[in-house]
């Protein structure tokens, strides 16, 4: 097992302005190949043999491929796209009015790349109605005992007291629901979560634990472990993205001067811990020579959080990091990315979504498969490369 030397990383090429926008020219077709399939319909949060399948609105992922979309429209202008964005966002005003499958602290992931982004791209009510429900219902995981929001399950089971690092993700819903409604609690509620995972998940080595369990009674801070990452000890490649990408979205929106310190110390361990062409294994335990799967996925994510981050850094640490962001964009774009819509109808190849080890519980499914998230990211991160991009989160 080896891990790329910082030297050479910094000597990778970047992804060039006419690199950027092929890709996502070629990105945005795809969508638009796809979508007779996928417009009355969502992808499956994985593909199997490289091809996702129909699914209904369900589950933790659909709002990614409806990110998609509308990532698809602000490049072409296709009214096409419009209209398909805007039938899936009835679906998920659908979704929240009959509260179904809700109970989830994953609602930002459901409607932050859909109905938000349909309300801040084309003044959609109905995606501004269904996104402040969500953020209602998402406030209702949120445990004054601790101060976080539970992740999964019923509030009241014992075994569920407990936030994930992905949650990180999902407090955007919140401060945009303040910023809409003028109504403090949502924003309040978030930047208790968000101190309170960040107190908790992050390891003295900037590592991440993927979830952290609290003492229902008190709700004192009780142990770390993992679901999705190799052993309790390690750092699931993903989990450490969301850490990147959710530390900077917190210091937007609280202006946290220490969020600075915890995003540089939790990217550089991310960024020691990579094979050589930038890509990681689908946990941060592994290098090349390991005989395991990659997960593309978490390097869209980490690109993103590099960039957002980058506009509050002064000048050498934004520079620094726009340009590592540009050196993952490189790599994915020329030896991850869907060339031939024969062998996939998804965006990015060699994702990991579960991969089952002796030591975790996980499911074993999306493994070395294109990813719906992994798909929406590297294109937000092209975006973001291309434009002056008004985020959905």
């Amino acid at each position: 097992m080896s891990y790329i030397n910082r030297n050479d990383l910094d000597q990778m090429k970047e992804i060039t302005p006419e690199e950027i926008t092929n890709a996502l020219d070629n990105a945005s077709r795809q969508v638009l190949r796809v979508l007779p399939d996928f417009t009355h319909a969502f992808q499956k949060a994985y593909s199997e043999n490289g091809f996702y399948a129909p699914t209904g609105n369900v589950d933790w992922t659909p709002g990614f491929w409806t990110g998609e979309i509308w990532l698809a429209y602000e490049h072409t202008g296709d009214q096409c796209l419009r209209e398909a964005a805007e039938i899936q966002m009835e679906s998920f005003a659908q979704r929240i009015e009959q509260r179904s499958d809700v109970e989830t602290h994953d609602l930002g992931f459901l409607y932050s790349p859909s109905c938000v982004a349909g309300y801040k791209l084309i003044k959609s009510l109905t995606g501004r109605t269904a996104a402040i429900k969500a953020a209602d219902e998402l406030i209702t995981r949120f445990h004054p005992k601790g101060e976080f929001i539970q992740a999964w399950g019923p509030l009241n089971a014992p075994d569920n007291y407990r936030l994930i690092i992905d949650c990180l993700l999902n407090l955007p819903l919140l401060y945009w629901a303040t910023e809409e409604t003028n109504d403090p609690k949502y924003r309040e509620i978030a930047e208790k979560h968000i101190h309170t995972a960040l107190a908790n998940v992050i390891r003295d080595d900037f590592s991440t634990w993927h979830t952290f369990f609290f003492n229902r009674e008190t709700g004192e801070p009780d142990h770390g472990a993992t679901c999705q990452g190799y052993r309790d000890g390690s750092a699931w490649a993903r989990g450490q993205a969301w850490g990147i990408y959710g530390t900077a979205i917190g210091y937007k929106y609280t202006g946290r001067r220490e969020y600075i310190g915890i995003f540089k110390g939790v990217t550089d361990y991310y960024l020691n811990h990579l094979p050589n062409d930038l890509i990681p294994f689908w946990d941060l335990e592994f290098g090349d020579g390991d005989d395991q799967p990659r997960d593309s996925s978490s390097a869209s994510i980490a690109a993103c959080g590099m960039l957002e981050m980058a506009k509050y850094l002064e000048p050498e640490d934004a520079a620094y990091y726009r340009s590592t962001a540009k050196r993952f964009m490189k790599s994915l774009a020329d030896h991850y990315a869907v060339k031939d819509c024969r062998t996939s109808n998804g965006q990015v190849l060699h994702s990991t979504y579960s991969n089952h080890s002796p030591y975790n519980t996980c499911n074993h499914y999306g493994v070395d498969e294109c990813n719906i998230w992994g798909d929406y990211f590297y294109m937000e991160a092209l975006t973001r490369l291309h434009k002056n991009w008004n985020m959905y989160w």
